[in-house]
Protein backbone atom coordinates (compact mmCIF):
# COMPACT_ATOMS: atom_id res chain seq x y z
CA UNK A 1 0.00 0.00 0.00
CA UNK A 2 1.11 3.78 -0.53
CA UNK A 3 2.35 6.01 1.73
CA UNK A 4 0.15 7.87 3.63
CA UNK A 5 1.89 11.52 3.96
CA UNK A 6 4.13 12.95 1.71
CA UNK A 7 7.59 14.87 3.11
CA UNK A 8 7.81 19.00 2.22
CA UNK A 9 10.93 20.31 1.52
CA UNK A 10 10.76 22.07 4.97
CA UNK A 11 10.87 18.51 6.54
CA UNK A 12 7.43 18.32 7.58
CA UNK A 13 4.78 15.91 6.59
CA UNK A 14 1.53 16.26 4.89
CA UNK A 15 -0.62 13.65 4.98
CA UNK A 16 -2.40 12.70 1.48
CA UNK A 17 -5.60 12.84 2.16
CA UNK A 18 -7.53 15.80 3.69
CA UNK A 19 -10.91 17.18 3.99
CA UNK A 20 -12.01 19.88 1.96
CA UNK A 21 -14.10 22.71 2.61
CA UNK A 22 -14.77 24.95 0.10
CA UNK A 23 -18.52 26.08 -0.70
CA UNK A 24 -19.52 23.79 2.58
CA UNK A 25 -22.14 26.15 4.67
CA UNK A 26 -20.98 27.97 7.96
CA UNK A 27 -24.41 26.13 9.42
CA UNK A 28 -23.20 22.38 8.56
CA UNK A 29 -19.12 22.58 8.29
CA UNK A 30 -18.35 22.19 11.95
CA UNK A 31 -20.34 18.49 11.83
CA UNK A 32 -18.50 17.80 8.81
CA UNK A 33 -15.03 18.29 10.42
CA UNK A 34 -15.61 16.46 13.51
CA UNK A 35 -17.11 13.70 11.58
CA UNK A 36 -13.86 14.03 9.53
CA UNK A 37 -11.64 13.75 12.58
CA UNK A 38 -13.67 10.92 14.06
CA UNK A 39 -13.30 9.04 10.94
CA UNK A 40 -9.17 9.66 11.05
CA UNK A 41 -8.80 13.04 8.90
CA UNK A 42 -6.00 15.09 9.78
CA UNK A 43 -5.54 17.01 7.02
CA UNK A 44 -8.13 20.05 6.12
CA UNK A 45 -7.79 22.34 3.60
CA UNK A 46 -9.35 25.95 4.85
CA UNK A 47 -9.12 29.67 3.45
CA UNK A 48 -10.13 32.55 4.43
CA UNK A 49 -12.01 33.19 1.34
CA UNK A 50 -14.75 30.02 2.07
CA UNK A 51 -15.87 32.21 4.71
CA UNK A 52 -16.18 29.19 7.52
CA UNK A 53 -12.97 29.49 9.13
CA UNK A 54 -14.68 29.54 12.88
CA UNK A 55 -16.92 26.96 12.86
CA UNK A 56 -14.02 24.67 11.87
CA UNK A 57 -12.12 26.73 14.26
CA UNK A 58 -14.89 25.42 16.57
CA UNK A 59 -14.79 21.89 15.42
CA UNK A 60 -11.32 21.88 16.54
CA UNK A 61 -11.70 23.63 19.67
CA UNK A 62 -14.28 20.71 20.33
CA UNK A 63 -11.93 18.01 19.29
CA UNK A 64 -8.62 19.05 21.36
CA UNK A 65 -10.48 19.87 24.45
CA UNK A 66 -12.10 16.16 24.47
CA UNK A 67 -7.96 14.92 25.24
CA UNK A 68 -7.96 12.94 22.26
CA UNK A 69 -6.55 14.61 19.66
CA UNK A 70 -3.24 16.54 20.19
CA UNK A 71 -1.85 19.69 18.03
CA UNK A 72 0.81 18.37 16.75
CA UNK A 73 -1.43 15.49 14.92
CA UNK A 74 -3.29 17.94 13.24
CA UNK A 75 -2.29 19.57 9.22
CA UNK A 76 -4.13 22.63 9.16
CA UNK A 77 -3.72 24.75 5.89
CA UNK A 78 -5.16 28.08 4.84
CA UNK A 79 -4.52 30.49 2.22
CA UNK A 80 -4.04 34.31 1.69
CA UNK A 81 -6.83 35.78 0.04
CA UNK A 82 -6.38 38.09 -3.57
CA UNK A 83 -7.46 41.69 -1.38
CA UNK A 84 -4.95 40.76 0.67
CA UNK A 85 -1.84 41.04 -1.42
CA UNK A 86 0.01 44.43 -0.57
CA UNK A 87 2.82 42.82 1.88
CA UNK A 88 1.54 45.10 4.78
CA UNK A 89 -1.95 42.94 4.34
CA UNK A 90 -0.46 39.56 4.62
CA UNK A 91 0.21 39.54 8.66
CA UNK A 92 -3.32 41.02 9.30
CA UNK A 93 -5.02 38.41 7.19
CA UNK A 94 -2.73 34.84 7.91
CA UNK A 95 -3.84 36.17 11.55
CA UNK A 96 -7.04 36.58 11.22
CA UNK A 97 -7.65 32.92 9.73
CA UNK A 98 -5.34 31.97 12.57
CA UNK A 99 -7.76 33.69 15.34
CA UNK A 100 -11.16 32.08 13.37
CA UNK A 101 -9.45 28.40 13.39
CA UNK A 102 -8.63 28.95 17.01
CA UNK A 103 -5.07 27.78 16.67
CA UNK A 104 -1.89 29.38 17.61
CA UNK A 105 0.15 27.97 14.45
CA UNK A 106 -0.66 26.98 10.91
CA UNK A 107 1.27 23.70 9.20
CA UNK A 108 0.62 25.70 5.75
CA UNK A 109 -0.16 28.86 4.32
CA UNK A 110 -1.17 29.18 0.34
CA UNK A 111 -1.30 32.29 -1.59
CA UNK A 112 -4.60 31.30 -3.38
CA UNK A 113 -3.68 32.62 -6.59
CA UNK A 114 -1.34 34.59 -7.99
CA UNK A 115 -3.62 37.56 -8.74
CA UNK A 116 -4.12 40.41 -6.77
CA UNK A 117 -7.39 42.74 -5.77
CA UNK A 118 -7.28 46.21 -4.11
CA UNK A 119 -7.89 45.88 -0.88
CA UNK A 120 -11.12 48.32 -0.36
CA UNK A 121 -12.67 47.66 3.19
CA UNK A 122 -11.69 43.86 3.34
CA UNK A 123 -13.61 43.16 0.39
CA UNK A 124 -13.72 39.50 -1.01
CA UNK A 125 -14.32 40.90 -4.75
CA UNK A 126 -14.21 44.54 -5.31
CA UNK A 127 -15.94 45.50 -8.32
CA UNK A 128 -16.97 48.31 -10.51
CA UNK A 129 -19.34 48.65 -12.87
CA UNK A 130 -19.41 45.11 -12.86
CA UNK A 131 -16.34 44.03 -13.29
CA UNK A 132 -13.49 43.10 -10.75
CA UNK A 133 -11.22 45.66 -9.80
CA UNK A 134 -7.56 44.49 -9.67
CA UNK A 135 -4.22 45.59 -8.52
CA UNK A 136 -0.84 45.55 -10.13
CA UNK A 137 0.47 44.04 -6.61
CA UNK A 138 3.73 41.62 -7.78
CA UNK A 139 2.83 37.76 -6.44
CA UNK A 140 6.86 38.32 -5.72
CA UNK A 141 6.50 40.68 -3.25
CA UNK A 142 3.39 38.98 -1.73
CA UNK A 143 5.59 35.89 -1.39
CA UNK A 144 8.54 37.76 0.15
CA UNK A 145 6.04 38.67 3.34
CA UNK A 146 4.38 35.28 3.34
CA UNK A 147 8.27 34.30 3.67
CA UNK A 148 8.14 36.28 6.79
CA UNK A 149 5.29 34.45 8.58
CA UNK A 150 7.54 31.30 8.55
CA UNK A 151 10.52 33.31 9.90
CA UNK A 152 8.17 34.44 12.53
CA UNK A 153 7.16 30.90 13.44
CA UNK A 154 3.68 31.65 12.94
CA UNK A 155 3.15 28.80 9.98
CA UNK A 156 5.53 25.81 9.17
CA UNK A 157 5.59 25.94 5.51
CA UNK A 158 4.30 28.14 2.49
CA UNK A 159 3.10 27.74 -0.67
CA UNK A 160 1.16 28.65 -3.19
CA UNK A 161 -2.55 27.39 -5.21
CA UNK A 162 -3.18 27.81 -8.70
CA UNK A 163 0.49 28.79 -10.07
CA UNK A 164 1.73 27.53 -14.00
CA UNK A 165 4.61 26.51 -14.63
CA UNK A 166 6.14 30.08 -15.58
CA UNK A 167 4.85 31.85 -12.35
CA UNK A 168 6.90 29.07 -10.03
CA UNK A 169 9.80 29.66 -12.57
CA UNK A 170 9.84 33.05 -11.65
CA UNK A 171 8.79 32.96 -7.89
CA UNK A 172 11.72 30.08 -7.54
CA UNK A 173 14.12 32.65 -9.12
CA UNK A 174 13.44 35.24 -5.99
CA UNK A 175 12.30 33.76 -3.27
CA UNK A 176 14.62 32.97 0.05
CA UNK A 177 11.99 29.85 1.12
CA UNK A 178 11.02 27.67 -1.96
CA UNK A 179 7.17 27.11 -1.92
CA UNK A 180 6.32 24.01 -0.39
CA UNK A 181 2.85 22.84 -2.54
CA UNK A 182 1.26 24.20 -5.20
CA UNK A 183 -2.39 23.33 -4.97
CA UNK A 184 -4.17 23.03 -8.27
CA UNK A 185 -7.38 21.25 -10.08
CA UNK A 186 -5.91 17.98 -10.73
CA UNK A 187 -8.69 15.01 -12.07
CA UNK A 188 -8.28 12.26 -14.51
CA UNK A 189 -10.11 14.77 -16.93
CA UNK A 190 -7.32 17.11 -16.10
CA UNK A 191 -4.08 15.81 -15.23
CA UNK A 192 -1.77 18.30 -16.79
CA UNK A 193 1.21 15.96 -16.96
CA UNK A 194 3.63 18.95 -17.76
CA UNK A 195 3.11 20.90 -14.46
CA UNK A 196 2.95 17.37 -12.68
CA UNK A 197 6.49 16.90 -13.48
CA UNK A 198 7.48 20.19 -13.46
CA UNK A 199 6.97 20.26 -9.49
CA UNK A 200 8.23 16.47 -9.00
CA UNK A 201 11.47 17.89 -10.54
CA UNK A 202 11.59 21.21 -8.19
CA UNK A 203 10.77 19.04 -5.26
CA UNK A 204 7.09 21.13 -5.38
CA UNK A 205 3.75 18.74 -3.45
CA UNK A 206 1.06 19.00 -5.36
CA UNK A 207 -2.43 19.47 -3.50
CA UNK A 208 -5.01 18.39 -5.88
CA UNK A 209 -8.46 20.03 -5.41
CA UNK A 210 -11.67 19.36 -7.33
CA UNK A 211 -10.95 15.62 -7.47
CA UNK A 212 -13.97 14.53 -9.13
CA UNK A 213 -14.55 17.04 -11.37
CA UNK A 214 -16.86 19.69 -9.86
CA UNK A 215 -19.80 17.22 -10.09
CA UNK A 216 -21.94 20.22 -7.72
CA UNK A 217 -20.48 23.03 -10.22
CA UNK A 218 -23.35 23.83 -13.13
CA UNK A 219 -22.11 23.74 -16.45
CA UNK A 220 -21.80 27.69 -18.50
CA UNK A 221 -24.35 28.27 -21.29
CA UNK A 222 -22.76 26.87 -24.79
CA UNK A 223 -20.57 24.61 -22.51
CA UNK A 224 -19.98 21.15 -23.81
CA UNK A 225 -18.77 19.41 -20.91
CA UNK A 226 -17.77 15.35 -20.53
CA UNK A 227 -19.63 13.25 -18.94
CA UNK A 228 -19.25 13.94 -14.48
CA UNK A 229 -16.37 11.96 -13.68
CA UNK A 230 -18.08 10.26 -10.84
CA UNK A 231 -20.46 8.84 -13.96
CA UNK A 232 -17.92 7.93 -16.36
CA UNK A 233 -18.18 4.13 -17.44
CA UNK A 234 -14.31 3.75 -17.22
CA UNK A 235 -13.88 4.78 -13.77
CA UNK A 236 -17.01 2.78 -12.23
CA UNK A 237 -15.58 -0.36 -14.26
CA UNK A 238 -13.01 0.32 -12.40
CA UNK A 239 -14.27 0.48 -9.10
CA UNK A 240 -17.02 -2.53 -9.51
CA UNK A 241 -13.25 -4.53 -9.95
CA UNK A 242 -11.83 -3.41 -6.87
CA UNK A 243 -15.30 -3.26 -4.88
CA UNK A 244 -15.05 0.60 -4.44
CA UNK A 245 -16.83 3.89 -5.20
CA UNK A 246 -15.93 5.60 -8.25
CA UNK A 247 -15.15 8.93 -5.48
CA UNK A 248 -12.75 6.07 -3.93
CA UNK A 249 -10.88 5.62 -6.96
CA UNK A 250 -10.67 8.74 -7.76
CA UNK A 251 -8.93 9.49 -4.55
CA UNK A 252 -6.93 6.85 -4.65
CA UNK A 253 -5.60 7.69 -8.30
CA UNK A 254 -3.96 10.76 -6.66
CA UNK A 255 -2.65 9.23 -3.28
CA UNK A 256 -0.77 6.54 -5.39
CA UNK A 257 0.85 8.74 -7.37
CA UNK A 258 1.91 10.55 -3.66
CA UNK A 259 -0.01 13.76 -4.76
CA UNK A 260 -2.27 15.08 -2.16
CA UNK A 261 -6.33 15.50 -2.37
CA UNK A 262 -8.74 16.84 -0.66
CA UNK A 263 -12.21 15.99 -2.03
CA UNK A 264 -15.05 17.88 0.06
CA UNK A 265 -18.28 16.49 1.47
CA UNK A 266 -20.27 18.01 4.23
CA UNK A 267 -22.20 14.24 4.08
CA UNK A 268 -21.23 12.18 7.10
CA UNK A 269 -21.44 9.03 5.50
CA UNK A 270 -19.39 10.22 2.47
CA UNK A 271 -16.85 11.65 4.45
CA UNK A 272 -15.77 8.47 6.26
CA UNK A 273 -16.34 6.28 2.98
CA UNK A 274 -13.93 9.04 1.26
CA UNK A 275 -11.81 8.30 3.98
CA UNK A 276 -11.55 4.13 3.03
CA UNK A 277 -8.85 4.07 0.12
CA UNK A 278 -5.89 2.76 1.82
CA UNK A 279 -7.23 -1.09 1.62
CA UNK A 280 -6.63 -1.65 -2.52
CA UNK A 281 -4.26 -0.55 -5.14
CA UNK A 282 -4.85 0.38 -8.70
CA UNK A 283 -2.84 -1.51 -11.45
CA UNK A 284 -0.07 0.60 -13.51
CA UNK A 285 -2.63 0.05 -16.31
CA UNK A 286 -5.62 1.43 -14.42
CA UNK A 287 -3.28 3.98 -13.42
CA UNK A 288 -2.60 4.36 -17.17
CA UNK A 289 -6.48 4.22 -18.09
CA UNK A 290 -7.35 6.99 -15.76
CA UNK A 291 -4.82 9.23 -17.32
CA UNK A 292 -5.62 8.51 -20.86
CA UNK A 293 -9.05 10.65 -19.85
CA UNK A 294 -7.26 13.60 -20.03
CA UNK A 295 -9.46 15.74 -22.17
CA UNK A 296 -8.19 19.67 -20.61
CA UNK A 297 -11.32 19.95 -19.22
CA UNK A 298 -10.99 22.97 -16.53
CA UNK A 299 -13.23 23.24 -14.31
CA UNK A 300 -12.54 26.37 -11.33
CA UNK A 301 -11.84 28.50 -14.48
CA UNK A 302 -11.77 31.99 -12.57
CA UNK A 303 -12.84 33.71 -15.66
CA UNK A 304 -15.28 35.48 -13.87
CA UNK A 305 -16.28 39.45 -14.10
CA UNK A 306 -12.95 40.10 -16.54
CA UNK A 307 -10.85 38.42 -14.35
CA UNK A 308 -9.45 36.59 -17.24
CA UNK A 309 -7.50 40.14 -18.27
CA UNK A 310 -5.31 40.10 -15.10
CA UNK A 311 -1.96 40.68 -15.87
CA UNK A 312 -1.27 37.55 -13.80
CA UNK A 313 -3.85 35.10 -15.10
CA UNK A 314 -2.40 31.62 -14.26
CA UNK A 315 -4.49 29.54 -17.18
CA UNK A 316 -3.18 31.09 -20.65
CA UNK A 317 -0.28 29.67 -19.89
CA UNK A 318 1.01 25.84 -18.69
Amino acid sequence: MSSKAVTLLSGRCMPLLGLGTWQAPPGVVQEAAEVALDAGYRHFDCAYFYQNEAEIGAAFQKKLGEGRLARDELYVASKLWNSFHAPQDVKPAFLKSLMMLKLDYLDLYLMHSPMGFPNINGELMPQKDGLLLQSDVDYVNTWRAMEELVEEGLVKSVGVSNFNISQLERLLSACRIQPAVNQVELHPYLTQPRLVEYCKSKGIALTAYSPFGCPALPSPPGENRPEPLLENPTVNEIAQKHGKTSAQVLIRFHIQRGIATIPKSITPSRIVENAQVYDFHLTDKEIQTLEGLNCNARFIKWNLLGMETHKHFPFGDQ
